[in-house]
């Protein structure tokens, strides 16, 4: 955001830290490109719509699952510097149901 001071120290470490987010990310899915590339090559023009999209997708959504997968894992490892953000608490919704039963 424009006009708002940055702490530059912050933003070396967290350029460090993308570097090395990438780094696994892409071993991750080194082989997911892979098939994704040979499925888009060895498939003719009229075979890329259709069945063809569907499965482009499929190898897609695998690729993003090998990264989940993968920063999961480094998470886990501690390889993540800054602590994980806290959620609010979900408060009781209005309207809700308690359970408890309503006059009416």
């Amino acid at each position: 955001m424009e006009g708002l001071p940055t702490d530059r120290g912050n933003e070396v470490e967290d350029s460090a830290e993308l570097e090395r987010v990438i780094g696994f990310v892409m071993k991750a899915i080194e082989g997911d490109i892979r098939r994704i590339g040979e499925s888009i090559v060895l498939k003719r023009d009229d075979e890329l719509l259709g069945p063809g999209e569907f499965d482009l997708r499929d190898k897609v959504l695998a690729a993003a699952c090998h990264i989940l997968e993968a920063t999961i894992n480094d998470r886990q490892k501690g390889g993540t510097k800054a602590a994980a953000r806290s959620v609010p608490a979900v408060a009781g919704t209005p309207g809700s149901w308690s359970g408890e039963a309503r006059g009416s």
